[in-house]
């Protein structure tokens, strides 16, 4: 009976979410001891060296033993969650993990872990998509209907049918979580039934428009607030120092940074441009009918002035191979976007940005941006980056001396756009001004080159119409 049961048992372990990382910290367990979980249902997420995944289960079964607990760093291959795929009941006492167990005493797992059936599906890893296969996805029962389903088995029958889990990216199930969101009743308006942001926040409206409650009055106050004196004293005396541990997105960005700065030798140049034109076309844009719905703001049009640049000089979009001691010169641009998070500075890329046209880079553009935001951006869309700008404006800056993103040539950072005196047709007016600066690897570009790709930019920006006769 003993060895029938431990068979049964499914050991999943920490995979390698993306190229070469060998350790990743569970940040939240979605799941714990007894909960049914389905083929493809997320159980936890974890925080790589890039960025932070959700990782789904590859099979059907019962929660059996959670190895590790929430903040423990687990190395590649170690397993982290157990579970029962025999269909029996779940154990009537299955405590939470307290402490991580030795790394030595770790269960062993077979090479491949294949649901029942023998369907040899993989692990489904965001970021990557689902593998292209004609297994069709389990139905996902909601506690309810796994309730209905347990009471009418007692009888000998099954329910007449069941709904299916709904499609929808991570970020949209983040979206729906935070905005009390049931996808299962939310119509779907993408391709192939899969639901968009769009949708939720239009089933959101009717639930947000609702007058709030008012929140109950407590009968009585058991204990009397400290006096403010108390609270500042204390507080001065016991936080005078605050310790962040070094770790996930922020250690990997820290050690990237040090690696390029005293890898390559820096230049970076700058060019103060008049952008009222380009702003005036921002604006314009904004009312065409093609650019309705899409993230339309001067970096779109930043960007696209880079990459006619580029196209013009495009001996700038290269990467120093230092074994082969060869200058490796790129035929795409993979356009990074500088964005801070929470965890720290990612700098996620949208992929072949130099053969996207200006609506649909926005629109990549906006879906880089939202995904950053809400901390979902995979470990792939951090990957192969050529060429990056940093728009430190945002923050009133009016420009900075960016470091190159590892493994590419040059980084432009943008700075704040203001209002400012502006010799225009000889006579001083108010004009929209901005600093741009170019920094580059000069092991590989030179003063002449980088001063014509930053030159080129700043002709487009103070006429946006290059963007016609240079295109």
């Amino acid at each position: 009976m003993t060895t029938m049961t431990e068979a049964s048992v499914r050991e999943f372990k920490m995979p390698d979410v993306g190229e070469g990382l060998t350790e990743a910290e569970i940040l939240k367990w979605y799941v714990q001891p007894g909960d049914t979980v389905t083929d493809g249902q997320v159980v936890c997420e974890v925080e790589t060296a890039k960025a932070a995944v959700e990782l789904p289960i590859p099979y059907d079964g019962v929660v059996r033993e959670l190895h590790f607990p929430e903040g423990t760093t687990v190395d590649v291959g170690m397993s982290i969650i157990a579970v029962d795929v025999s269909g029996g009941a779940a154990p009537a006492q299955a405590p939470a993990p307290t402490e991580a167990p030795a790394r030595a005493e770790a269960p062993e797992q077979p090479a491949e872990a294949k649901p029942e059936g023998g369907s040899g599906r993989q692990p489904v890893l965001v970021g990557y998509g689902v593998a292209t296969s004609s297994t069709k996805r389990r139905p996902r029962k909601s506690p309810a209907a796994a309730a209905v389903q347990a009471e009418l088995n007692g009888h000998g029958s099954t329910p007449a049918a069941v709904k299916e889990r709904p499609l929808a990216k991570p970020p949209v199930r983040k979206l729906a979580k935070d905005l009390g969101v049931d996808l299962t009743t939310v119509v779907p308006s993408g391709p192939d039934g899969i639901i968009t942001r769009e949708d939720v926040h239009a089933a959101a409206a009717p639930a947000q428009a609702a007058p709030p409650q008012p929140a109950p009055v407590p009968e009585q106050v058991t204990a009397a607030p400290p006096a403010p004196q108390a609270v500042a004293a204390a507080s001065y005396d016991t936080t005078r120092e605050t310790r962040i541990p070094v770790k996930g997105v922020r250690k990997a960005t820290a050690q990237a940074m040090v690696g390029s700065a005293f890898t390559a030798p820096h230049v970076t140049e700058f060019v103060t441009v008049d952008v009222t034109r380009t702003m005036k076309l921002v604006e314009e844009l904004k009312q065409d009918k093609d650019m309705q719905g899409l993230r339309v703001n001067p970096l779109l049009l930043i960007a696209k002035a880079l990459l006619v640049a580029i196209r013009r000089n495009p001996e700038v979009n290269a990467s120093w191979d230092e074994a082969a001691q060869e200058i490796v010169v790129k035929h795409y641009v993979n356009l990074g976007i500088a964005a801070a998070t929470p965890r720290g500075l990612i700098v996620p890329n949208v992929k072949d940005a130099h053969a996207k046209t200006l609506p649909q880079l926005a629109e990549s553009l906006g879906e880089l941006v939202a995904t950053a935001r809400e901390g979902k951006t995979s470990p792939a869309a951090m990957q192969g980056g050529t060429v990056t700008i940093t728009n430190v404006g945002v923050f009133g800056v009016d420009t900075g001396t960016p470091i190159l993103n590892p493994g590419e040539s040059a980084i432009l950072a943008v700075g704040a756009i203001k209002l400012q005196p502006w010799v225009h047709k000889g006579k001083v007016k108010p004009r929209q001004v901005t600093t741009l600066a170019l920094s580059f690897d000069h092991r590989l570009v030179d003063g002449e080159l980088g001063s014509k790709v930053l030159a080129d930019v700043a002709a487009v920006l103070e006429q946006p119409k290059r963007l016609i006769t240079w295109a």
